[in-house]
C-alpha cells in the first residue's frame, strides 16, 4: 500500500510547469508539494493552503530533488543515496536517465540498475518506494510522523541548483566515482537520521 502523500509526490510530473491558475503572475513555478492536498503548487497557491504541510521541491539539471533535511523527516531514507548540491544535501524523487546500460561489476541500485556507492541500494526516493511495495511492503511502514510546523514556507531556503557541482553525501577525501556523469564522492553512511525509531527495510546486496 502506498500512502497517499508519497504516490503523488514521486509521480508528480507538473513540477516546476507553469500554474495554470496563475499563469500570468511573475514566479508561477510549481516547485512546491502540499502534504495534505497531495497536489503540486506554485507560491501564488499557498494562501489557499492554510496550515497544510507544504515541502519545497527543487531542480538538478531537469530532475526534481528534495533536500535531505525536510525527507528524512517525512520517510525513512535510508539506503537512498544522497548528494550534495552547493552544501545542500538533496535524494532525487525519480531515478535519473542514463545515456546507456551499464555493464560490468559493481554495487546498483535493485530498481534501476543505476550504479552506486557502497552502502547504498537505491539512486532515489521512487526506487526506494517501488521495492517495498514490489517486495510486497506496505510502504507505511516507512513513513515517520511529523511536525507539520516545520513545514511551511517560513523554513523555505532558497539557493541556486542549476549547473551546480554534484557530489555525494559528504566531500572528504573526494575521487572520480564510476558513473557515467563525473561526480565527486566522500565517506558516506547507508543510514539516516530520520530513521530513528523505524524498522529499516532489509534488503540483499545486489551486484551485477
Amino acid at each position: 500500500m502506498m500512502a497517499g502523500w508519497v504516490s503523488g509526490l514521486v509521480e508528480e510530473r507538473g513540477f516546476f510547469e507553469g500554474c495554470g491558475a496563475h499563469q500570468r503572475r511573475k514566479k508561477s513555478e510549481k516547485n512546491i508539494f502540499c502534504l495534505r492536498c497531495c497536489a503540486s503548487l506554485c507560491a501564488h497557491c499557498t494562501p489557499a493552503h492554510p496550515s497544510h504541510p507544504l515541502l519545497q521541491v527543487r531542480r538538478y539539471v531537469y530532475n526534481d530533488v528534495v533536500r535531505l533535511d525536510d525527507l528524512e523527516k517525512l520517510i525513512d531514507c535510508s539506503y537512498v543515496q544522497p548528494y550534495t548540491i552547493n552544501s545542500a544535501k538533496v535524494i532525487f524523487l525519480k531515478p535519473r536517465p542514463q545515456s546507456r546500460p551499464f555493464k560490468g561489476s559493481g554495487n546498483i541500485c535493485l530498481a534501476c540498475d543505476r550504479i552506486l556507492q557502497d552502502p547504498f541500494h537505491f539512486c532515489s526516493l521512487s526506487c526506494k518506494v517501488d521495492h517495498v511495495m514490489a517486495q510486497g511492503g506496505d510502504v507505511t511502514s516507512i513513513l515517520l510522523r511529523f511536525d507539520e510546523s516545520e513545514f511551511n514556507m517560513l523554513h523555505f531556503e532558497s539557493f541556486p541548483m542549476e549547473g551546480s557541482d554534484l557530489v555525494d553525501d559528504g566531500d572528504r577525501n573526494t575521487h572520480n566515482s564510476i558513473l557515467e556523469e563525473t561526480f565527486r564522492y566522500g565517506d558516506c553512511s547507508g543510514s539516516s537520521s530520520g530513521s530513528r525509531g523505524v524498522a529499516v527495510v532489509e534488503v540483499p546486496k545486489r551486484k551485477k
